[in-house]
């Protein structure tokens, strides 16, 4: 596949803005900067943070068996999906696929793009792929496949003959939207990247290793992807506060390991609890931090867990969740609460 096929005229022409800090490539140490009309009286943060978030890649590359130069940052996953539309998908010309029930950022972020949207939903059994539908509605102007495993809201993983077929049949883009994928048995599709050019994999610290706030969502893939939405990058778009803690957390080995193994125990305990109250008729597998479970009236049961100060996630309007509510994973003592109160509201 040729890469180069899929880029937009207007960004293959275009020219990056280059930063002070991009232009600037010594040793910074005792160097006198007067080159980005930064206030010179040192607070902390009064310099422009590093555009290329080297510090911070350099331990991502540690972790993930991941070459530097195949990985791109951004604020938020969400930032680096919209790279992804403005720089592959022509306005009001191209199209995506994605597949409900799924993660609603890509439908937001196509109708922002001026996008298409083309919709091929999951089976409705066990909220898998449906290959050949899939690929029969692609077209020339196909560019992003969205694939997001483990899914959200559903929680299960995809096959993976399935993700196999579709990277080999798509003739755009196939983005695997792996931001559970710690909480997963299933391996990261990072083991294959080198065989797939058009693989495109987003991950982030939001779940697993609990850097929601920071706001810092990872892409990998090809040089010569990243490349392309390096040109389109904003120059300074990762702060130097959400650099110096993904530093500082990274740098904790243990800390991320010790919460997920406590996330994976308490999910099944959850499982385990929920079967109890009977109000609740179905509880989906998941590979996530979270369970997707079918009751009998989700918008009821979502408001009388409000009363009670539990807020969940309804799911109820998504296509295949049809009264079903959507639990985090919490700590155990947050578990329990929720488990006492959906028992108090079963007898009620």
């Amino acid at each position: 596949m040729n890469i180069q096929n899929l880029i937009r005229p207007v960004i293959k022409a275009l020219k990056p803005y280059s930063s002070a800090r991009d232009e600037f490539q010594g040793n910074s140490d005792a160097m006198v900067f007067l080159d980005a009309n930064e206030n010179p009286y040192n607070n902390g943060v009064n310099r422009y943070p590093d555009p290329q978030q080297k510090n911070v890649k350099a331990l991502l590359s540690k972790i993930k068996g991941i070459p530097v130069k195949q990985i791109l940052l951004g604020n938020g996953s969400d930032e680096v999906l919209d790279l992804i539309f403005r720089a592959f998908c022509e306005p009001n010309q191209d199209n995506v696929i994605s597949l409900p029930p799924t993660y609603g950022m890509y439908e937001v972020l196509a109708n922002l793009n001026a996008v298409e949207i083309r919709k091929v939903n999951l089976s409705e059994d066990d909220f898998q792929p449906k290959v050949d539908t899939i690929l029969a509605a692609t077209d020339a102007h196909s560019k992003v496949l969205f694939l997001c495993s483990p899914n959200n809201p559903t929680g299960n993983s995809f096959s993976n003959g399935s993700v196999l077929k579709l990277l080999k049949g798509f003739k755009g883009l196939v983005v695997i939207d792996e931001a559970y994928i710690d909480f997963s048995t299933e391996k990261s599709w990072l083991t294959r990247l080198e065989e797939f050019p058009n693989l495109v994999i987003t991950q982030t610290l939001s779940k697993a290793y609990g850097m929601a706030g920071i706001r810092l969502g990872i892409c990998y893939a090809s040089e010569e992807i990243l490349k392309v939405l390096n040109t389109i990058k904003p120059p300074y778009n990762v702060n130097e506060l959400s650099q110096k803690k993904a530093i500082e957390l990274l740098n904790d080995k243990d800390l991320a390991s010790v919460q997920i193994k406590s996330i994976l125990e308490e999910r099944t305990r959850l499982i385990s609890d929920l079967a109890t109250i009977s109000f609740v008729s179905k509880i989906y597998p998941s590979d996530a931090n979270f369970i997707l479970a079918k009751v009998d009236d989700a918008t009821k049961r979502y408001n009388q867990l409000v009363e009670r100060g539990v807020v969940v996630r309804n799911r109820t309007t998504q296509f295949g969740c049809e009264n079903c509510l959507r639990f985090t994973v919490g700590t155990k003592e947050e578990n329990e609460e929720l488990i006492k109160n959906l028992l108090l509201i079963s007898k009620s």
